[in-house]
């Protein structure tokens, strides 16, 4: 082991006050990582230390360490019950090595992108104990070593400077209390200017960076010395305490409840947060309006997006249908010739309904029928020469719909083709969508800003057809975009409600329609099973049994690619997210297969997997599901085949990925599975809503099975009402949209009277 590269003392951030804490230090090289959690920054370490026979075991948090760097750490010892004698780190500093052989286990350890075990020992071999010096003050010299190349070497440039800004930002978040992987987080965000910005206003982390919140950034605030009192932290907790009810789907807040909230959250008196909301609605950060009759605050951008879909939804609504007059019964004789089916007198009349009017509904459970009227109104319209655009909210949504009418289907994202530089879409009023009749499947997924960006799109010539089961969970984002606009009235509403003979033959459709009228299922038949389980371990147990043996040997089940595990919530024993580890260990366990670990997962060959995020360039998007097919632990990369395409995820780009064998209802909204698993307990809590069930059990295509206790279904289904959102969209189209025109209520009434005498080859011809 080289002399003198281990520090006796632990430094200070320059500029910054040690921090009071009491102990021992310890100083030592990693030698090997037994865990470390990006996510809370805990890590498990083993350290050579200089006068000391072994390895020490060290506990403690940092966002990021490698096999090689230096540590240095203030704490104590203590006695693990389990695991002996350790040093517990209250603070604890990384650095990177001195030494030869620590610089080489840092490289080889896949911190610097673009650098492996390979690239590394090439590295050392032409640098030695210098060449991290080299990298960050010549880096053009390493574009010399074989293999490496230009491209390579400003790629391992990039990293080391990112790994250096991020042991600054490290440093300064350590001396004010912070120690975790969100340093990383402010880094993506800020760049160099982070330390700065972040002194100015410690508050803009809350607003500006995923996964830090008001109480993190007021703990940071309150270490830089502003007063608990002051008008900026009570402006800062009013905005949070909006956008904590905007996280639970409001759009606003009562006042006096926002109040309320922001005095029990921030410790300020009445008057202070008064005049606060007062400084907020000035600056235009927040809105006051009303909500029946109730003194409401809505965040600005909210406010903005519903005034936006009540302007344009009620222009969309007005005027002439952009396709000639229909004759019901040549459509009807049209529709049927070209679906090879009868359609019944209900989906008869919602088909009326949707040719006599310009913007329309198309709503009901599973079962009714909702894609045959589509599919029919397409038949006909395509006679006419329509240029129609469909979408749906999710790439899984989009590809059934595609699949279920024939035509291309886009999510409503890549419909008004986002801009990655600006975040921006590229369609608006100015450059709007190339359409005669924009089709929306899904549509009790689209939340408020997505549903005002989307009209801002559509030509005011074009028709409006949206199609959603309106009893399903609302949007994940703020409002209830479908539920308002069938209860405003004034738009044709095609309610389906009659379940067809062939969907009759389904346990899963009969017992999502009792499940929607608030009887729960007890029986077992067919296609729908409820297996009881009293306590979370033994639904542990025998979802895991169902899924891994029961299943794929009852029923010829791919237990990977067949079987989807949707959970009511992420946290918990039965939450997606350790169900995640369960079914993992059961299904892809082996240790032998490559992998690699980052932000709380380890990724196998062979894993099913969830994109996590909307990404533009590579093309997958949040909710996309894959398999992982390469690993290489070499180059510290992966590969996900989406659908037969494959892409490449580097080690810092694996926070966009996560496992996939279980998934919260929330993220299955919009897809369907030829079975689905899932489990009900009390201890998921409030998320138990009959809406959450209904829509869970209606993700299965050829079967479902719930699993858990019988009262916690029983309280979910028959207690467990979706509570009310604070939205005012509602009111204001009630107050714009204009009564549907005769036509139409005819059409809806299901009275059929010829529109038109249908002359020419079609129901509908233009000009005709």
């Amino acid at each position: 082991m080289p002399d003198g590269s281990l520090p006796s003392r632990i430094p200070e951030p320059p500029g910054q006050p040690a921090l009071p804490l009491e102990g021992e230090t310890l100083a030592g090289w990693v030698e090997r990582i037994t865990y470390h959690d990006p996510e809370s920054g805990f890590c498990v370490l083993r350290l050579k230390v200089q006068g000391h026979r072994g390895l020490i075991p060290l506990t403690g948090r940092t966002p990021a360490v490698a096999v090689g760097e230096v540590v240095t750490a203030r704490g104590r010892w203590e006695q693990h019950p389990a695991h002996g004698k350790q040093f517990r780190a209250d603070l604890l500093r990384v650095m990177p090595p001195t030494t030869l052989e620590g610089v080489e286990k840092y490289l080889a350890s896949g911190l610097v992108r673009g650098v492996g075990p390979a690239y590394a020992r090439k590295l050392i071999d032409a640098f030695g104990a210098a060449v991290l010096q080299v990298i960050e003050q010549e880096p053009a010299r390493i574009a010399a070593v074989p293999g490496i190349g230009p491209k390579r070497a400003a790629e391992i440039a990039q990293s080391w400077a990112e790994q250096a800004a991020i042991r600054e930002i490290m440093l300064f978040l350590q001396s004010h209390g912070v120690g975790t992987a969100r340093a990383v987080r402010i880094f993506r965000t800020y760049g160099a200017e982070a330390v700065q910005l972040v002194t100015e206003d410690p508050y803009r982390l809350a607003r500006d960076v995923a996964g830090i919140g008001f109480r993190t950034a007021d703990e940071i605030a309150g270490r830089l010395g502003i007063d608990p009192q002051a008008p900026v932290r009570a402006q800062a907790g009013i905005v949070h305490v909006l956008r904590e009810a905007v996280a639970d789907g409001h759009c606003a807040l009562p006042e006096d409840e926002l109040l309320l909230r922001a005095e029990r959250l921030l410790g300020i008196p009445r008057a202070g947060l008064e005049a606060a909301l007062a400084a907020t609605r000035r600056e235009g950060t927040a809105i006051a309006d009303t909500i029946g009759g109730v003194d409401c605050v809505f965040l600005a951008s909210l406010w903005l997006a519903e005034q936006q879909i009540a302007r344009r939804l009620p222009a969309l609504a007005t005027g002439a249908t952009p396709w000639p007059p229909v004759h019901l019964d040549a459509a009807t004789a049209w529709a049927e010739k070209a679906l090879g089916a009868t359609l019944s007198a209900s989906q008869r009349s919602a088909l009326g309904a949707v040719f006599g009017a310009k913007v329309s509904v198309i709503t009901g459970g599973p079962g009714v029928g909702k894609t045959t009227i589509v599919r029919a109104l397409l038949s006909v319209l395509a006679e006419a020469g329509l240029r129609v655009a469909l979408c749906a909210p999710t790439g899984r949504a989009a590809k059934r719909l595609a699949e279920a009418t024939g035509r291309p289907a886009k999510t409503i994202h890549r419909l008004l083709e986002p801009d990655p530089a600006t975040g921006e879409f590229r369609r608006h009023e100015a450059n709007p969508l190339e359409a005669d009749l924009l089709v929306v499947d899904e549509a009790s997924m689209v939340d408020v800003p997505l549903m005002a960006a989307l009209l801002r799109a559509v030509p005011g010539a074009a028709g409006l057809v949206l199609v959603g089961d309106v009893d399903q969970l609302p949007s994940v984002g703020p409002g209830q975009v479908l539920s308002d606009v069938i209860a405003a009235g004034g738009v044709a509403v095609a309610r389906l409600t009659e379940i067809f003979r062939q969907a009759e033959a389904s346990a899963i459709v009969v017992s999502a329609h009792g499940i929607r009228d608030g009887r729960t299922p007890t029986e077992n038949g067919r296609d729908f099973f409820v297996v009881p389980a009293e306590d979370d371990a033994t639904a542990i147990r025998r979802l895991v049994a169902m899924v891994t043996t029961r299943m794929p040997q009852a029923f010829g089940l791919d237990a990977k690619r067949d079987i989807q595990v949707l959970c009511p919530t992420n946290r918990g024993p039965l939450g997606s997210r350790a169900l995640n580890h369960e079914l993992q260990a059961a299904l892809n366990g082996d240790a032998a297969l490559p992998s690699l670990s980052r932000f709380g997962w380890t990724f196998r060959l062979g894993d099913k997997v969830m994109q996590t995020d909307n990404d533009y360039e590579r093309e997958v998007f949040n909710g996309d599901i894959g398999v992982v097919t390469a690993v290489d632990t070499a180059e510290n990369r992966l590969a996900v085949a989406f659908d037969g395409r494959e892409v490449e995820y580097g080690l810092a780009e694996l926070d966009q990925l996560q496992l996939a064998y279980a998934t919260s209802v929330h993220k299955a909204q919009g897809s369907e599975y030829p079975a689905v698993v899932m489990p009900v307990s009390l201890a998921h809590g409030a998320a138990l809503r009959r809406s959450l069930i209904y829509t869970g059990v209606t993700r299965g295509r050829a079967l479902v099975v719930l699993v858990g206790q019988a009262r916690a279904l029983r309280r979910a289904v028959e207690e467990g009402a979706e509570p009310p959102r604070w939205t005012k969209l509602r009111e204001r189209l009630a107050a714009r949209l204009p009564l549907l025109t005769t036509a139409g209520r005819d059409a809806a009434a299901g009275e059929g009277r010829s529109q038109a005498d249908g002359r020419g080859r079609g129901p509908a011809k233009r000009g005709g």
